[in-house]
């Protein structure tokens, strides 16, 4: 029996939206969600009836909402503004993205503000719980007044048409409605409109990065701990004398994490009175950047934490104060930004991964021998290796370049400044599944290094991850293709970081 996840607008959690996206928890809509909803629609219908002007529903869209609606077309209205906001293209987002998207969009409407039926909310949940998913291309959104074109072809679905996957087959949307016995839904006034305003994509996409993210920074540290040993660097710098008074958050955690994976090293121990006297940075410094790393993603989950159950429709109704408001909720400004500064830090711990890479296969560097391997010459080793690190790590770079700033005016100026937030958010995947391969990298290279010296002497921590690694890969004893090494390894940290976390612990 699946985990159930209650949606009510206020309290759905990351943990929550991964298990969703998943496949791990069915969905339901919270019953007092269901009434506050139900008191929303029936207060927006009291206003309609009454003939004022309210944006959306008897007026058009953007730069036409000047142009008033007969009463006997709002319905054709919202069901045109899904036909014509359905313009996406390019690849589609994965399953468990959408997942997440369509989970998060219920969520929203459940909070309430929207002044939808519930009916279109338990048709989400039920094409949920049903393994309907929709094609939503990945590209078209700019951001603001919502993922406009992204959640259009999800209301395509639901009005039975656009396109969906059901139990992995693609079908059309009326096709995958039926092979799930549900029946499309006749949009009423307001619910197009209310389906497409919000970040919900873009929000879906963040919180699936971030949790890796997280994931990544604490295996990041465990990584160049390995390093440390395998280069026979000095855990000095992570004393938490040194933190305390440079008392920073991250950095602190930081330095415990790497104590705590160098505890009781012998390796370190017989290293205590060589000549060298400092460390490179990419060493000395991890508290300094994973800990500014860590920072930066604890802020990115600040700003999600708050979207995820957070109102971004336009107009939103508030029946307790007789009022329905036009504002600006859609707009993904808050959510583009954090996701910018989300690849830009994951950004940088690709990048000092792919330095401590360096640390171990130059000999200059790590008096290892040359690029792992003790048959240079007729063995290149793990020379490649680094080379792959750096090709990422280059390319990370040029996507860190922040989508938020990029704005362009759209809807004959109406919308005259825009977010980009969904650009922001792939483009911080992209880098993320980028960096895991860094990782990954990094450990490969790193569990080599340990070769040379004895493993079992490495620190508590280290000498669990190394067993880890060893189970899923062999020491290189001479040449062989190494891209099945590194997908094994990226594998591993991407779909199982479960064993991780039980070698970390």
């Amino acid at each position: 029996m699946r985990k159930i996840v209650y949606l009510d607008g206020e309290t759905l959690g990351f943990e929550e939206v991964e298990e969703i996206a998943l496949g791990q928890a069915q969905v339901q809509i919270a019953p007092q969600a269901l009434s506050r909803m139900a008191a929303s629609r029936q207060y927006l219908e009291q206003i309609i009836e009454t003939g004022a002007v309210i944006y959306g529903i008897n007026t058009g869209f953007g730069d036409l909402s000047n142009v008033r609606i007969d009463p006997q077309d709002i319905v054709t209205l919202q069901k045109n503004l899904i036909l014509s906001h359905s313009v996406g293209v390019g690849p589609f987002f994965d399953e468990p993205e959408v997942r997440a998207i369509m989970a998060l969009r219920a969520n929203v409407l459940a909070k309430g503000y929207s002044g939808v039926r519930p009916a279109l909310a338990e048709l989400l949940v039920e094409m949920l719980n049903g393994d309907v998913i929709p094609i939503i291309p990945q590209k078209g959104s700019v951001g603001a007044s919502g993922d406009l074109a992204p959640l259009a072809h999800l209301g395509l679905v639901m009005i039975g048409q656009g396109e969906a996957f059901y139990q992995g087959q693609r079908l059309s949307g009326k096709e995958a409605l039926d092979k799930a016995g549900l029946q499309p839904i006749e949009l009423q006034a307001k619910e197009g409109l209310s389906l497409i305003n919000g970040t919900q994509v873009m929000t879906a996409l963040g919180v699936l990065t971030l949790l890796q993210g997280e994931r990544l920074i604490h295996l990041a540290d465990a990584a160049g701990a390995m390093t440390l040993e395998a280069v026979k660097g000095t855990n000095t710098p992570f004393r938490d004398e040194i933190q305390q008074v440079r008392p920073h958050p991250g950095q602190i955690a930081t330095a415990r994490h790497l104590q705590a994976m160098l505890q009781d090293s012998a390796i370190l121990l017989s290293h205590k009175y060589c000549p060298k006297i400092q460390d490179a940075y990419s060493l000395r410094c991890m508290p300094q950047v994973h800990g500014a790393i860590r920072d930066a993603l604890s802020y990115v989950r600040r700003v999600l934490e708050i979207e995820v159950n957070a109102a971004t429709d336009n107009p939103l109704v508030f029946p307790e104060a007789d009022l329905v408001l036009s504002g600006g909720n859609f707009h993904g400004q808050p959510v583009a930004l954090a996701l910018d500064v989300l690849g830009i830090a994951l950004t940088e711990l690709g990048t000092i991964s792919e330095r401590r890479i360096e640390d171990l296969v130059n000999p200059t560097l790590s008096h290892l021998p040359a690029f792992l391997t003790e048959k240079g010459g007729l063995n290149t080793g793990f020379m490649m290796l680094q080379v792959t690190a750096a090709a990422l790590a280059s390319e990370n770079k040029l996507l860190a370049t922040p989508a938020s700033i990029h704005s362009i005016p759209t809807s004959a100026n109406k919308e005259d400044y825009v977010c980009m937030g969904v650009t922001a958010a792939r483009k911080a995947r992209e880098i993320l599944e980028n960096v895991q391969r860094i990782i990954a990298i990094e450990l490969i290279c790193a569990a080599q290094g340990l070769e040379f010296s004895n493993p079992e002497e490495a620190g508590v921590g280290v000498r669990k991850l190394y067993q880890l690694i060893r189970s899923y890969i062999l020491p290189l004893t001479e040449d062989r293709p190494l891209y099945s090494d590194i997908d094994r390894i990226y594998q591993l940290i991407r779909n199982n970081y479960q064993l991780i976390e039980s070698a970390l612990s």
